[in-house]
């Protein structure tokens, strides 16, 4: 059986370091574009949300948006002008929050059982963890480059765990590791 209690640590594990990233900017830092086509940090932190949400509602649990004035301005499909503005970093906040919660639920449901076909959405959701996992780090990745290059913050140490490794650049979990 896939160790979801392991790999929910491995999701907190991953937004604690994207909060490492981003909780020590100003408001207008965290809104701030570095160009015209290209997407604020906050833009990051709620799309990494979004993705969260989309993957356990379409794979696991059809339910409702936290938010759903966010999910056009969240969707990476949206071209960065037609998004719309962004959000307050307080409902960005209380964004990736409720999801997080919500990712703990389902798969807490799944991994005791509480579900129907609990061998199979077993498999499902250590696939979605991992997925989930390595969104986050996919886009922490822009989120440092935009907060040493352009913001001229230093960068936070990389989370510590065996699972965890760098390729072409980017922070990696391997599930089974």
């Amino acid at each position: 059986m896939h160790d979801l209690p392991t790999l929910l640590r491995e999701y907190d594990r991953a937004r604690a370091y994207t909060d490492d990233l981003w909780r020590d900017l100003t408001p207008d830092e965290v809104i701030w574009r570095p160009h015209e086509d290209s997407s604020a940090i906050g833009w990051h932190l709620g799309h990494q949300a979004h993705v969260a949400h989309f993957m356990i509602r379409n794979l696991t649990a059809a339910e409702p948006s936290p938010d759903p004035e966010l999910d056009a301005v969240m969707d990476s499909a949206n071209p960065e002008r037609f998004r719309g503005a962004l959000p307050t970093v307080e409902r960005l906040t209380a964004f990736r929050d409720t999801v997080a919660e919500r990712v703990h639920v389902r798969i807490g449901d799944i991994a005791a059982g509480r579900v129907g076909a609990p061998t199979q959405l077993s498999i499902v959701a250590t696939h979605l963890l991992t997925a989930l996992i390595n969104h986050e780090y996919q886009h922490d990745q822009w989120i440092s480059e935009v907060r040493t290059d352009d913001l001229g913050h230093a960068l936070p140490p990389d989370p510590e765990s065996d699972r965890l490794s760098r390729v072409d650049g980017y922070l990696v979990c391997n599930p089974y590791a």
